[in-house]
């Protein structure tokens, strides 16, 4: 499966890695998966480097939508993304959707920075977790 990800419950964590084509069914998947697992208020990095999607933009805003729309549920963890300059423009709707949450969002061209930043961000007090 092109996307893999890990819930860290006692680092308060979600780290998701896409390698290779990510098809909307499987970021519904992982959206799934952090909605089961009440992992909306842990920290998230989304390994975008070696991943890339086909799916058309009606697809990637609808996921952008309903990313945003989990917002409302309660406190939401920083999130960093990491994604090649090629990649940025077919999610830069979706970046832009959940920039107006109110929680630290960075986006990074490597791996390196996005964890540090991410380990000076404290995770919100209420969320639980499992590992998918």
């Amino acid at each position: 499966m092109p996307l893999h990800w890990t819930i860290d419950p006692h680092q308060r964590m979600l780290t998701a890695v896409a390698e290779g084509d990510v098809t909307r069914a499987e970021f519904e998947t992982y959206l799934d998966t952090l909605d089961a697992a009440d992992a909306h208020g842990y920290r998230k990095l989304f390994d975008g480097g070696r991943g890339s999607t086909r799916m058309p933009p009606e697809d990637i805003l609808a996921l952008g939508v309903r990313m945003r729309a989990a917002h409302a549920t309660g406190p939401i963890g920083a999130l960093a993304v990491v994604v090649p300059d090629d990649f940025a423009d077919a999610v830069g709707r979706v970046l832009g959707m959940l920039a107006v949450a109110d929680r630290p969002m960075r986006v990074f061209a490597t791996l390196g920075p996005a964890r540090k930043w991410l380990s000076r961000v404290a995770a919100p007090e209420s969320a639980q977790g499992l590992s998918g």
